[in-house]
């Protein structure tokens, strides 16, 4: 028999999607960067945002019970650790990602009932190729994908830098690098490194800034390509991070495949990507696996992958892996031309 505990516990599951709307408004609002100097009273971030003041008040008294903000003395809020992340400017920023979560993501999943009853994708349903294709309709969608990418490396790389010792490599090339930032921060924590990142034209001029902003540019170039198509041979070691969960075993083989191509035969594969545990638990990093799969699913139609899957989808391309090094939720696989 079911007890109270656990039907209140799956209640409040089923409500967890509030707690996404209600960050979403403060991420829009712009909360958090108005908190950022000290606390304010709901009449004055009223005033800084245009929204009626007693709703406001409703929102920072959710915001309080969640953690984003805290109340102090009467009537004020300041911002918490935990909520200084919804700041744009913020070093380690999920406004971006939130932003992404809610306008894209959340609409996305609506209709993940046909997904299952189907298993086609969002694009499939609509006879498009892919997800990119049916985001790429609306340029604005880009940017927001292109931040959100932004955020969630800079939440993973310094894990990564942690597991993964770059020193033995010469020239590193990140494969859907996107903004750079990934290879922005490598470059940076090892100076003799050389580097491209390489993706479609659309990231090049968001690159391009970053690397120069972060005072790589003179060693960090930016090539437009597609990695269906081919991929310049210019690294010893070529790097990609949250490419192949994207898609399915045969469009991920025609990309490592091309990567085998590009490598030298000495030459280095680094995958980092979730890796899916034989039998999931109900930890937290088991839940953030099993959920992301159903991301892939809905979205690009690929996939988390187990640790024997990347074995064999890597062999089958050419690749033997040589190691894993846990990186936080995401682990680096190792693998050499084989």
């Amino acid at each position: 028999m079911s007890s109270p505990t656990s039907a209140l516990k799956l209640f409040d599951l089923m409500q967890s999607h509030r707690v996404t709307v209600v960050i979403y408004v403060a991420a829009k609002l712009g909360i958090a960067e108005l908190l950022r100097d000290g606390p304010q009273a709901p009449c004055e971030l009223a005033k800084a945002t245009g929204a009626d003041e007693r709703a406001l008040g409703r929102l920072l008294t959710a915001l309080s019970t969640i953690g984003i903000c805290s109340r102090v003395g009467e009537d004020r809020y300041a911002l918490t650790e935990m909520g200084s992340h919804l700041d744009g400017a913020a070093d380690q920023s999920f406004k971006g990602w939130m932003i992404f979560e809610a306008e894209m993501l959340a609409k996305s999943w609506s209709g993940m009932l046909e997904s299952i009853m189907t298993g086609k994708t969002a694009a499939q349903l609509l006879n498009l190729s892919s997800s990119f294709e049916l985001m790429a309709r609306t340029p604005a969608n880009i940017a927001i994908f292109n931040t959100a990418m932004a955020d969630l490396t800079r939440l993973v790389t310094p894990d990564i830098l942690r597991a993964y010792d770059f020193s033995r490599i010469s020239h590193l090339m990140d494969v859907g690098g996107g903004s750079g930032e990934l290879l922005g921060a490598v470059a940076t924590q090892y100076p003799r490194l050389r580097g491209t990142v390489f993706d479609l034209a659309r990231c090049a001029e968001s690159a391009s800034n970053h690397l120069q902003h972060v005072g790589v540019g003179d060693r960090v170039e930016f090539v437009a390509g597609d990695f269906f198509e081919t991929i310049p041979a210019v690294a010893d070691t070529i790097i990609l991070k949250s490419v192949i969960h994207d898609w399915d075993d045969a469009r991920s083989a025609s990309i490592l495949r091309n990567c085998h191509k590009a490598l030298p035969q000495s030459g280095t594969l680094l995958l980092v990507e979730r890796i899916m545990p034989e039998s999931p638990t109900v930890s937290d990093n088991d839940k953030a696996h099993a959920l992301s799969d159903l991301n892939m699913l809905r979205g690009p139609g690929g996939l988390e992958r187990t640790s024997q899957e990347y074995h064999h989808l890597l062999a089958a391309s050419g690749f033997g892996v040589t190691s894993i090094y846990p990186a936080g939720r995401y682990s680096v696989i190792e693998a050499r031309v084989g």
